[in-house]
């Protein structure tokens, strides 16, 4: 408590240095004789000082084993953001104030996660009541002289076996999607042959204009001329072996 306090304030002859973010309590013969903020002040000699940090705080609720409504047994933890606005009461109605105000939303928050599914948990949802934890914290802070500003639901811890359930349903979903995505492809390119096949059956010269294209290097290319009457042009391509 020695260093503590000489971290608080600091004695000088006849005068006391509060730190910023601290206030100090002076107390003469039982009774609250001055509220001293940051700075210098004159210090009694029969005087008794009890320093009050009035800086946020950030508490963090430890985790805690809860059976959910359908039964399933989670591990969740919590934060609690607060500061004190009172610090008379802080130092004279508890001697655990911040204590008093953990377990205010230990309390609170098994009630609420007790009430919801492990679905609801593993997803955030609005079905959890975090704002009726809030107010039974704000309830206890109240009397204690602290503001709680906030408190969020930090982890949730399910068993192993539904953390696999949860994997494997995500993976199935994503086989599907790609399985799904294989088979639109496939159809686009089935109806893109489709349709080419139905455009060489009107257009027989794309057809032999397409196997030229298509014939490696070294190829020979025969053209055969049909009747004069006909005009038709029939090409075959040729690949010669390469030379031993």
């Amino acid at each position: 408590m020695a260093r503590k306090e000489a971290a608080v304030f600091t004695l000088i002859p006849r005068r006391i240095s509060v730190q910023p973010g601290w206030v100090l309590l002076e107390y003469r013969d039982g009774s609250l004789s001055r509220l001293l903020q940051p700075g210098r002040h004159r210090k009694r000699s029969s005087g008794t000082y009890i320093p009050v940090s009035i800086r946020e705080q950030l508490v963090t609720i430890g985790m805690q084993e809860i059976l959910t409504s359908d039964a399933v047994s989670v591990r969740v933890s919590a934060a609690v953001r607060l500061i004190v606005t009172d610090p008379v009461r802080f130092a004279e109605v508890s001697t655990v104030p911040i204590e008093s105000v953990y377990l205010a939303v230990q309390v609170a928050l098994r009630v609420q996660c007790a009430a919801v599914t492990v679905e609801d948990l593993m997803r955030r949802s609005a079905a959890i009541d975090l704002a009726g934890v809030l107010e039974a914290a704000r309830s206890t802070a109240g009397r204690l002289g602290i503001e709680v500003r906030e408190v969020v639901l930090k982890d949730v811890v399910v068993p192993s076996e539904i953390r696999s359930a949860a994997v494997e349903l995500v993976t199935t979903r994503a086989r599907g999607l790609a399985r799904l995505e294989a088979a639109r492809a496939e159809t686009a390119s089935l109806r893109a042959l489709a349709n080419a096949g139905r455009l060489l059956d009107r257009h027989p010269s794309l057809a032999q204009l397409r196997m030229i294209e298509a014939a490696p290097p070294g190829s020979r290319i025969v053209l055969s001329v049909g009747p004069a009457t006909t005009g038709e042009v029939s090409i075959a391509a040729e690949v010669d072996d390469p030379p031993a």
